[in-house]
């Protein structure tokens, strides 16, 4: 783990304060971080122990977003506590409440032990105030991660700068369950890319001195109906092939300090109480040294939701000798003291969570922080710079899915008249974790198409319909609209709301699932009657995941994914429709026919998508369905531009390899269109004979490169065998020798070229 040491002379002094010994060991910041935190922990009574495995939230002393001090005292009883929590705050509240609390527990606690800022911050700082990101599933949706990580280190320096020691993010979770509301705040369904994406976000708050919290620890996007929560069944080999991967990227190349459990059980046995997989597997296998936070009430769940635990001492009991080291929003821990003091529980279990917490702490410097040193948040939070980026970020995160007849882009000099129609055309749409989801603060499509086209082309807008009900009393003004205009503009999608901030009217984000995902609402009646009046139709969706649109891909002549892209989403989606900016997007998770056809990832093994390769259709009933399908209606690593790439010559360094080898691939890509444009070239690996069963193919690398207008790139990708590693019949990780095939490609489903390669 790194060590991240911040030296302040006045923070020490204050800290040391009233100690006749002198310094103590676990004060002087010279001291190496096992020798202060085992100078502390010989310290502390078993109650100062236990408090450091708790969470305080500002809400229990604070009124109108400022401390009550006569309040924090009586909560507090000059204890300190492991973490706090603010979660309503805006950033100027937030930076004085931790100000207010760090100077109380410096001056008014027996050892001075500073307690953890928190925070959420998915795809920016939850505060009020903060920069707002396009939402996780955006993000990845730019296969860049580069830019990931810049967005990155924005946000871990306005955390920093607002007081933050902590976020709560990134999902590492995978979207195989798109019933699930929370599919947005994940890089999408693949292991590889959500674990370079959880690689490039991480390394950057490491760089920035902030904790970044792996969440949620283990296979928590794949529920049991797609209902949040819900249980997992699945194997040994499967976590291990799948679930895993993504945080055994990070731990490899980038070590966290900190990783959330999830809530869910994974094969009747809760994440939460499970000793193998917090204990054998994250810490001995993976060889993850910083600290379990528990989940919002994860641990109180042991007893009145998994039903393991018969009463909340024994919820904690369970909790701790699995290795949760801090309990957040509930109050099992607090039995801790009396647990150990009846013989329920060994001390020597505290002290080993309390030590891995105290470590976290002093290897970030909080001992050291100069906390009466407060940033200037004009000039460190939502800067012009930070604004720039996050119109960035929108630029590539969205996916040209379907452009039939070269409709896009628009051409603003040849329109006389443009429909805009839709609830999501004049609605600002942030995902979930955002602070608000209010036209003040940020750029509504309408606003984007007004601002781009000026006076030069007519705009008719009409919203049509709402996002969730019924109501079909606009469809009158919003077909009248699209007939006396050159286009319609169709924007549909969702809202998304979070336990913390319930947007009225959520049909997705954290706890808002569905058990079925086609548009909601009576939005794919409008754009049927748009469809209708014979003006050409783009529809654009901006959502936090997949809806199942096939008779959209078939009826609309252009089709676009914008996801929540964040504060600068009207700019960057009216850049992209009328040819400013060349979309360069590319599909993270795989768009279904319908809720029956769930699931739909791409790296689905061999046997899974029928094997008489007959199906149907309703007037022509066949086999694998009878009715349809089972294909995607757009597929994982999909994405079309304004300009055309042809993937011209493939070679590899060797064509027999050992298992320690490593196999250089490289690609020549020509732009053989006539405008400048981005490419995601992607390299999947099929096993071709296996001693167990293996997907179909695994995205293994991919790069995003730019290519000028007539020119040709070569892009190389160097692929160890040992990635090529299964699980076989045994559990024993091994490269089995045979033929693998290496494709690369456009889309998962628009391989250009192939090579196989033999490991001996």
């Amino acid at each position: 783990m790194r060590s991240v040491v911040f030296v302040s002379v006045a923070a020490v002094s204050l800290l040391t304060a009233g100690c006749g010994e002198g310094v103590p060991a676990y004060k002087n910041p010279e001291n190496p971080v096992e020798v202060r935190v085992a100078d502390l922990l010989g310290r502390m009574t078993l109650e100062e122990k236990v408090a450091q495995m708790q969470d305080l939230t500002f809400n229990q002393f604070s009124e109108n977003g400022k401390v009550d001090t006569a309040r924090m005292d009586s909560v507090l009883q000059g204890m300190s506590y492991g973490s706090v929590f603010g979660a309503k705050l805006t950033v100027g509240e937030l930076q004085q409440s931790l100000l207010a609390l760090n100077r109380y527990i410096a001056t008014e606690s027996r050892l001075g032990i500073p307690v953890i800022g928190e925070a959420e911050a998915l795809h920016g700082l939850i505060q009020d105030g903060a920069t707002i990101f396009p939402q996780s599933i955006a993000l990845a949706s730019t296969f860049n991660p580069d830019l990931v990580h810049r967005v990155a280190r924005v946000i871990a320096r306005e955390s920093k700068a607002v007081g933050v020691d902590q976020v709560l993010a990134p999902v590492l979770d995978l979207a195989r369950e798109l019933r699930w509301g929370r599919v947005e705040e994940t890089y999408g369904e693949d292991p590889y890319l959500a674990g370079r994406m959880g690689v490039a976000y991480v390394s950057a708050f490491n760089e920035e001195g902030v904790m970044a919290t792996l969440k949620h620890f283990v296979a928590h996007g794949s529920p049991s109906g797609g209902l949040n929560l819900a249980s997992v069944v699945g194997s040994e080999r499967e976590l291990r092939s799948l679930y895993l991967k993504p945080f055994q990227a990070v731990m490899r190349e980038a070590m966290p300090y900190s990783v959330m459990n999830s809530y869910n059980s994974y094969e009747a046995v809760p994440v939460a109480a499970s000793h193998w997989l917090l204990d054998d597997i994250l810490r001995g296998e993976m060889g993850f040294t910083g600290y379990i936070t528990s989940d919002w009430g994860s641990v109180d769940m042991l007893r009145h939701f998994h039903r393991t635990a018969a009463d909340k001492a024994e919820a904690a009991r369970q909790a701790v000798v699995a290795g949760v080291d801090l309990e957040v929003d509930g109050d099992c821990y607090a039995r801790l003291d009396s647990l150990v003091r009846a013989g329920g529980l060994d001390e020597k279990e505290i002290d080993k969570c309390v030590s891995r917490i105290l470590t976290a702490k002093f290897a970030m410097g909080l001992f050291d922080k100069d906390y009466e040193a407060l940033a200037d948040l004009s000039e460190t939070v939502h800067t012009p710079e930070a604004v720039e980026l996050a119109l960035e970020a929108a630029r590539e995160s969205a996916v040209l899915l379907k452009n039939e007849g070269g409709l896009l882009p628009l051409d603003k000099n040849r329109l006389r008249s443009v429909a805009v129609i839709g609830p999501n055309a004049a609605q600002v749409q942030f995902g979930d974790y955002m602070w608000t989801n209010d036209n003040r603060y940020g750029i509504t499509p309408l606003q984007g198409i007004e601002a781009l086209v000026g006076d030069r082309v007519k705009i008719h807008y009409a919203k049509g319909c709402d996002i969730h009900s019924q109501d079909r009393s606009g469809f009158g003004r919003a077909v009248a609209v699209a007939r006396n205009s050159d286009v319609a503009l169709v924007f549909v999608g969702a809202l998304s709301g979070a336990p913390g901030r319930p947007w009225p009217n959520s049909v997705s984000g954290e706890s808002f699932d569905l058990s079925d995902i086609a548009l909601t609402g009576v939005q794919e009646e409008l754009i049927r009657a748009v469809e209708a009046t014979g003006t050409p139709t783009v529809v654009v969706l901006v959502a936090g995941k997949p809806s199942a649109m096939p008779w959209v891909k078939e009826h609309c002549e252009a089709v676009v994914v914008q996801w929540y892209a964040g504060e600068q989403e009207g700019r960057a989606i009216a850049e992209i429709l009328f040819g400013e900016v060349n979309p360069s997007g590319k599909l993270n998770v795989s768009f279904p026919q319908s809720v029956g056809h769930l699931p739909v990832f791409y790296n689905y093994y061999p046997t899974d998508k029928g094997f008489y390769k007959n199906p149907g259709t309703l007037d022509s009933p066949g086999r694998d369905y009878v009715f349809s399908s089972p294909d995607p209606v757009w597929a994982f690593g999909h994405g079309l531009s304004y300009t055309t790439f042809e993937y011209r010559s493939m070679s590899v360094s060797a064509k027999s390899l050992s298992a320690d080898d490593t196999c250089e691939i490289t690609v020549d890509v020509a732009n053989t269109g006539t405008r400048d444009g981005k490419e995601v070239v992607q390299l999947y690996v099929r096993d071709v004979v296996s001693s167990v069963v293996t997907p179909v193919q695994e995205l293994r690398r991919f790069e995003k490169v730019f290519i000028p207008a007539g020119e040709t790139r070569r892009v190389t990708f160097e692929l160890p065998m040992r990635e090529l590693a299964l699980w076989n019949i045994d559990m024993q990780e091994v490269v089995e020798p045979g033929d693998f095939e290496l494709r690369v490609g456009a889309a998962s489903d628009d391989i250009r070229l192939r090579e196989t390669i033999t490991v001996k």
